[in-house]
């Protein structure tokens, strides 16, 4: 399954340039933090995919929503049947592209990325801080942004409520390698 993402991301994001240009991602990890006063939720997914193409400093990222683990198999249970609907909607993804990235820099820098962050079949503009980080051609992303509950129709039962937060923390980290095909 995880192959069959990578060649339709592939295809979608690059159809047939030359991959001279591009890093891949295959093991990014993405998690999210839930704080509220009864219950703290995290999770983590390390099967995230991501593809930047240093020449024009597209982005795109795509990951499986029933890939994240959990500490109890109780909440694995109620986020991909009754909140995410994985599925329905089985993967998140974000297109879009890194504002002024220079992949000649070397060390660190910290750059904004404007695209399109879909989940739970909604598509919302994000503007993400990001940290760049590169050596000698090793390119590490990470950062974080929030995400609110509402803008994605996930829908929480009043009687829950007060488990779940309205905004949750969103934390990633993609190291990248030449693309080779």
């Amino acid at each position: 399954m995880n192959k069959l993402i990578l060649f339709f991301l592939l295809f979608i994001f690059y159809g047939q340039q030359p991959t001279e240009n591009k890093i891949i991602a295959r093991q990014g990890r993405i998690s999210f933090f839930s704080y509220t006063a009864v219950e703290h939720i995290k999770a983590e997914n390390n099967q995230a995919l991501s593809i930047i193409d240093l020449a024009t400093g597209e982005i795109a990222v795509s990951m499986l929503m029933n890939a994240f683990v959990f500490e109890k198999a109780l909440m694995r249970e109620h986020f991909n049947e009754s909140y995410i609907e994985s599925d329905i909607y089985p993967k998140a993804t974000f297109d879009g592209k890194i504002i002024d990235f220079d992949p000649a820099i070397g060390g660190e820098q910290t750059r904004m990325i404007k695209g399109v962050f879909s989940m739970h079949g909604v598509s919302k503009e994000l503007e993400i801080k990001t940290r760049i980080e590169n050596d000698e051609g090793t390119y590490v992303l990470s950062g974080t942004f929030e995400a609110f509950v509402k803008d994605y129709n996930i829908k929480i039962p009043p009687l829950l409520a007060g488990n779940i937060a309205k905004t949750i923390s969103i934390d990633f980290r993609f190291e990248y390698q030449p693309y080779e095909s």
